[in-house]
């Protein structure tokens, strides 16, 4: 592996040593620069590795000879990464990647490297775009390379199908005698048929619910629904009885299997979004990866996200003090804190943003699902 440098600033690691221990489980914002490092395959590799985990790149490349400028540019770049996420991400991604970069390993390539790789992998290669290529890179042989790409294949089939029906599961244990789903979806249909959209989005659509109605409404002519778990697409699938519908509807709507956090350039050129309770699933780490997925990348005109209001908790009497709606849950936020979030996207990526209830509302507490409703 080629020499790199690596420099990792964060305005939090100026504190007093003894709160440092738990800085690595913290977001923050993070500046790493590899000082010098070997690119095999050049700037577009270096986007291709990094981009989809939510990092900002700025790669300066060197002369072969510094004499002799005519002979090109060589594969080694002083490379600056800049992203918000936990320290112990932002390590993981380096000791991962930074081989991958390089194309190389000047040392004995046994069977405990597909464990290296798979731990400190853990929680974002199997969902990269790009793990057969860092896979192949990082293992060399082939026979290691497929022992790892399986068991990859299997935590990204199993896990998100898993959490897909444990949200069905307390979904209807928590919320069921208000029909919030119903209403949260009602609502996000209305502000969807009150906009001018025609090509619509269905984020992590999960069983196809919400796709259900959009398909409904002939004012949507093109209607898309990505979701991580190909269980919860052939679900929706099945609702939806595509097999049986008209040829023209039929090619109104498709299906694709994806994730939030990884841009993907097939999310590009439509009117609108709708991110129907899936914020509060992701970690907050991972928040500004699917920041820019969405905002900056995608860029539909309009996005609606729903999100529940924790302050709304008290009044779900079979949910003990302290506890999040769904065990999947990572965050739930006040109406304050969800405001505080979508104001400050919305103004770094060009957007405005109202907010609006969903559910019957209290007057000191708010409603159990805040909706905000992003347009540029």
């Amino acid at each position: 592996m080629s020499v790199a440098l690596a420099q990792v600033y964060g305005s939090a690691l100026n504190g007093q040593s003894k709160e440092r221990p738990a800085l690595a489980q913290m977001a923050m914002p993070l500046t790493m620069r590899l000082a010098v490092v070997q690119c095999r395959g050049g700037e577009s590799i270096l986007r291709r590795l990094f981009e989809p985990l939510g990092y900002i790149i700025t790669a300066e490349s060197h002369p072969l000879e510094q004499q002799h400028p005519e002979w090109g540019q060589s594969d080694y770049f002083t490379v600056t990464l800049t992203a918000t996420l936990r320290l112990s991400d932002a390590l993981s991604h380096l000791y991962v990647l930074i081989p991958v970069l390089d194309d190389e390993k000047h040392y004995w390539i046994g069977e405990d490297e597909v464990e290296k790789l798979l731990r400190f992998g853990e929680g974002w290669l199997s969902r990269h775009p790009e793990r057969e290529l860092i896979t192949r890179r990082y293992l060399k042989l082939k026979r290691l390379v497929r022992s790892a790409l399986a068991q990859l294949a299997e935590e990204d089939a199993l896990d998100p199908d898993a959490v897909e029906e444990a949200h069905a599961r307390e979904e209807a244990e928590i919320e069921q005698h208000l029909s919030l789903q119903e209403q949260r979806l009602g609502a996000v249909l209305a502000v969807l048929k009150n906009s001018s959209a025609h090509r619509v989005l269905d984020l992590d659509c999960g069983e196809g619910r919400l796709l259900q109605l959009l398909l409904a409404e002939k004012s949507f002519s093109y209607i898309v629904g990505l979701d991580v778990s190909h269980r919860a697409l052939e679900v929706a699938a099945k609702r939806l009885r595509l097999d049986q519908l008209p040829p023209m509807k039929r090619q109104r709507i498709q299906f694709i299997h994806g994730a939030l956090t990884y841009r993907d350039r097939r999310l590009a050129g439509y009117d609108a979004a709708a991110v129907v309770e899936v914020i509060e699933h992701l970690d907050p780490s991972r928040l500004a990866a699917f920041e820019r997925v969405l905002f900056e990348f995608s860029r539909p005109g309009l996005v609606v996200c729903t999100t529940p209001n924790a302050e709304y908790n008290v009044k779900f009497t079979t949910l003990p003090a302290g506890k999040l709606r769904h065990r999947d849950h990572r965050f739930e936020w006040t109406r304050a804190e969800f405001q505080t979030w979508a104001k400050r996207v919305a103004e770094r990526f060009g957007y405005t943003v109202r907010f609006l209830p969903v559910g019957p509302e209290d007057p000191a507490i708010g409603a159990p699902t805040q909706m905000g409703v992003f347009d540029r």
